[in-house]
């Protein structure tokens, strides 16, 4: 029996005027490249996406670019950046690509030449040992270079020393770091009685670490009955076979995995799980994209656990019509995927730059201090304290499309995920060790 229960979506025609409207209200984003709503003569505000863009991973890197190109052609269509007219008036953002190709020193020569293209927003996410490596050539470099210094958006890098040790004020995080999701999984973790054994596996670079250390210290403190019967890491987007992997935990008689897995790396790794016959849980990072759902099939319904800032099936008409625009905009089930954690990132980019009255990185970064943005019925508000992005973070359960709570499937993929907690942001917070140097 299906243990999680969700929550009722409230129906009727008043209700179904109200998704048209909300639907209509997000697609009024014009096509690629237009920006008619704009003045022509507005210098344009550039932003730096570096990301993955080839290689193995260059498919996150391209959800990613969706993501932000869709929610820079809002802020562009609703007139830009408000700005006074001393400052040149209302401005557009631009997003420029830098493809890293998943090497920190691609990367780093991206940074070079994004801020010698004229880009005072960098903006990157999808592994954190090359936002470690940006973040520390972006301070060294503001302190060299004051009259361009650089703001560093972080999406997706969650390894917690980023927003502790590494604190930074040109940092921002807006993805909630491992610690904050490892704690939103525990909330089901700790009611899964029945569950007594576990295997860990992750990435072998700071996140995937990161990850592993935190589920064995949460999982000592909450679920101390719980064994952990494999712990081990692998090379990061390298292994091309993970069938030994796959028979060493199915020999462990895990009866669950947790893992930070993403990308290649996680569905390679739950195809060869199914297919040795592992039919244990899987406790996830990111199990609901990607790829994964597919690779799962049916034997993760009910089975496959993943936290996020947001989920499509999350019961509200607002998120509903949000989902939908975001299927209209790009309708190849290739391309569904969708972050509400970047377009809250961007409503506060433009936010912050409007209440600073200029583009000048200290007089943003001070704004973006104190932001609180909301978006689709979900919204977040910065810390200042260690530049941590405070949100809900929801977690589902796979199930198949059309189960109650899963109107909306991944990818095409006939499987979506369930919504069977949503933890308010006051409780999804996580205590930091960070000692800024403030500007």
């Amino acid at each position: 029996m299906n243990k999680f229960k969700p929550a009722a979506l409230k129906t009727g025609a008043a209700a179904l005027l109200a998704l048209a409207a909300l639907s209509a209200s997000f697609a009024q984003a014009p096509t690629p490249g237009a920006s008619a709503v704009v003045a022509p003569s507005a210098a344009p505000i550039k932003v730096a996406l570096i990301e993955s863009l080839s290689g193995p991973f260059a498919n996150t890197g391209e959800a990613v670019f969706r993501n932000i190109f869709w929610a820079v052609d809002r802020v562009n269509a609703r007139g830009g950046v408000a700005l006074p007219a001393a400052a040149g008036g209302a401005r557009p953002l631009v997003l420029q690509r830098y493809d890293s190709k998943g090497q920190n020193e691609e990367a780093l020569s991206a940074l070079r030449a994004a801020i010698d293209d004229g880009a005072r927003i960098v903006m990157q996410g999808n592994s954190s040992a090359t936002a470690a490596a940006l973040l520390d050539a972006i301070n060294k470099h503001n302190e060299r270079d004051p009259g361009k210094r650089v703001l560093f958006l972080n999406y997706s890098a969650v390894d917690p020393i980023l927003t502790n040790e590494k604190c930074s004020f040109w940092h921002f995080r807006f993805d909630a770091h491992a610690d904050m999701r490892m704690a939103a999984l525990m909330e089901v973790v700790r009611e899964d009685k029945a569950l007594k054994s576990v295997y860990l596996i992750g990435q072998d670079y700071s996140f995937g670490q990161a990850v592993l250390r935190e589920a064995r210290r949460q999982l000592g403190a909450q679920r101390p009955d719980v064994a952990v019967v494999g712990d081990e890491l692998h090379p990061v987007g390298r292994v091309k076979d993970f069938a030994p992997y796959a028979v060493k935990i199915k020999a462990s008689g895990a009866q669950a995995v947790v893992t930070g897995n993403w990308a290649n790396d996680l569905t390679l790794l739950v195809k060869a799980a199914r297919e040795v016959g592992f039919d244990g849980s899987f406790y996830t990072f990111y199990g609901n994209a990607l790829g994964a759902p597919a690779a799962i099939g049916d034997a993760g319904v009910g089975k496959v656990v993943a936290v996020a800032d947001w989920l499509p099936n999350v019961q509200s008409l607002q998120s509903e019509a949000f989902y939908q625009s975001f299927r209209e905009r790009f309708p190849k089930p290739q391309d569904d995927y969708v972050h509400m954690r970047m377009q809250l990132m961007v409503e506060t980019l433009a936010q912050s730059i409007g209440r600073a009255g200029s583009t000048d990185t200290v007089a943003v970064a001070r704004q973006m201090e104190k932001a609180s943005v909301q978006l689709a019925g979900r919204s977040g508000a910065m810390r200042a304290a260690d530049h941590q992005f405070q949100q809900p973070l929801v977690v589902g359960v796979m199930e198949k499309q059309g189960a109650p709570g899963a109107k909306f499937d991944v990818e095409g993929s006939g499987y979506g995920f369930r919504v069977v907690r949503d933890i308010p942001a006051t409780k999804a917070q996580q205590p930091h060790s960070c000692q800024m140097q403030r500007f």
